[in-house]
């Protein structure tokens, strides 16, 4: 939870108080899904309801983890073929099928088998799986 707030915020200060991106906000604005105005200085100001408001939305993904990516892509294992110290996973996910190299412990910590669900998290060039 965050300190309360009881004035307008800068773009900046209002999305370190809601734990996104300045980026996310003004993509938010664009959209329509948050409220600004601007100040004297020009400045896009967010008021400390629309903070509050933000800040008590359900979380998009409830994993236990803060994660900055936003492809995250769950399915069911359909194959692990592990080879020495690592592995490649295959996870079917709707339409798409995902293959990621992993360590083999990380298959085994996460008792990683076909018919499993699993959650491929995919940020740039890295695909990360967890279970789920």
């Amino acid at each position: 939870m965050f300190p309360e707030v009881s004035a307008n915020l800068t773009l900046g200060e209002a999305a370190a108080a809601i734990g996104v991106s300045a980026d996310t906000l003004r993509r938010w604005d664009r959209a329509g899904k948050l409220t600004t105005f601007r100040d004297e200085r020009n400045r896009r100001m967010v008021s400390a309801e629309e903070v509050r408001r933000l800040t008590h939305r359900p979380q998009r993904h409830e994993t236990g983890r803060r994660l900055s990516a936003r492809n995250r892509m769950t399915g069911v294992v359909r194959s692990v073929e592990v080879d020495g110290v690592m592995a490649l996973v295959e996870i079917e996910a709707g339409p798409f099928l995902i293959t990621a190299a992993v360590t083999r412990d990380s298959v085994e910590e996460l008792a990683l088998a076909p018919g499993v669900e699993a959650t491929a998290t995919v940020k740039a060039t890295s695909v990360m799986v967890e279970r789920g």
